[in-house]
């Protein structure tokens, strides 16, 4: 029996998330199908974390096990030719049996992509927020500055409790601008439920200049959810890569 890494990308849009529900199409029923058609074995894939509807992923991470000679090499091709359109097989490799694509998980890197143009971008509006308000994505990183290091992040969560702490770290968090184009990055050692979503509305709320720089800062020691910004669409979110090692 082989343990086996997958990364992935897909195109959120048109599935309701990563984890599998019942006739709903969904990015791990589609993977389990293909790896099904290709080596004829009905298992069960284990993700480094679970996306919801409409969220993206450039560098999704998988593992499972199998008894398939196709080398690691020749997975990517062989996977996506069993794969529709949306998701793609970017790398694959074998992995100590102990590997666990979730348990293992160190950090993830979230970005959230804002536009905020006069006229909304019509090719990537299943990528993007557009915001209709021009944005001080200075304004944004002075206020996001506090939210670096470990905190509480109970302001910042859905559907709360689902987790035993709220409690995280943020290694890294950026607000850069290119043109009409903002992107937020967050970096950290677990997220709660629409973590980054609820950061993303609430950075738009200062950026607008609805809230000053300040209100960040007093949202975060408040710890409730309702003092902070809404949660921004799931368009915009992108998992860029999750990484093993400290």
């Amino acid at each position: 029996m082989r343990n086996i890494k997958l990364i992935l990308s897909y195109d959120g849009t048109d599935f309701r998330g990563w984890q599998l529900q019942p006739g709903l199409r969904t990015v791990q029923q589609t993977l389990e199908g293909a790896i099904a058609a290709l080596t004829g074995e009905r298992l069960r894939v284990n993700a480094s974390g679970r996306t919801d509807t409409g969220v993206h992923a450039v560098g999704q991470v998988v593992n499972f096990r199998t008894e398939t000679k196709l080398s690691a090499e020749v997975l990517p091709r062989a996977l996506n030719a069993h794969l529709p359109a949306d998701v793609v097989v970017r790398e694959a490799a074998d992995v100590p049996e102990s590997f666990d694509a979730n348990r293992d998980a160190k950090r993830k890197l979230y970005r959230y992509i804002l536009h905020d143009g006069p006229v909304p971008d019509l090719f990537m509006r299943r990528y993007c927020h557009h915001t209709r308000y021009r944005l001080d994505a200075a304004a944004m990183t002075r206020a996001a500055a506090c939210l670096r290091g470990r905190h509480d992040f109970h302001s910042f969560e859905s559907s709360w409790p689902n987790r035993a702490s709220s409690v995280r770290t943020i290694m890294h968090l950026a607000v850069n601008r290119f043109d009409d184009w903002i992107w937020l990055d967050v970096e950290a050692d677990g997220f709660l439920y629409n973590m980054v979503r609820a950061i993303a509305g609430t950075l738009i709320n200062v950026g607008r200049g609805y809230w000053p720089e300040t209100r960040v800062a007093e949202i975060l020691h408040a710890e409730d959810r309702t003092q902070a910004g809404p949660t921004a669409p799931a368009q915009g979110l992108f998992l860029m890569r999750v990484s093993y090692e400290h």
